[in-house]
């Protein structure tokens, strides 16, 4: 997968970058890169984000188990699959980055 890049500034949540779930292995490696003042959460969903009814708004979104409610720079990953990803920024003014990279099928 080509590396993603999603971005939020101030309080609010940074667009969805769905997930391709047919490679094996699933992994997928992140980073945020804060600049200025921003608390902010790294989300995923379960929700079919390829339905044409897909609202982020009212999808189920649960927070990375340890990348939630921080204010600086941060890496992580998901090991197991999820259908989408995006980070929420929770306060602040500044702006979160959300760097994502899949492994599998460039």
């Amino acid at each position: 997968m080509r590396r993603i890049v999603l971005s939020q500034t101030g309080a609010g949540s940074s667009a969805v970058s769905p997930m391709n779930l047919n490679t094996s292995p699933f992994n997928v490696g992140f980073a945020v890169i804060v600049s200025g003042t921003a608390n902010y959460t790294v989300q995923h969903t379960f929700d079919d984000v390829y339905s044409p009814t897909f609202n982020p708004s009212t999808a189920t979104w649960f927070p990375h188990p340890t990348i939630a409610a921080l204010g600086a720079n941060a890496d992580g990953n998901y090991a197991f699959p999820v259908t989408g990803i995006r980070v929420t920024v929770n306060s602040g003014g500044g702006t979160a980055q959300l760097v994502l990279l899949q492994a599998g099928i460039q």
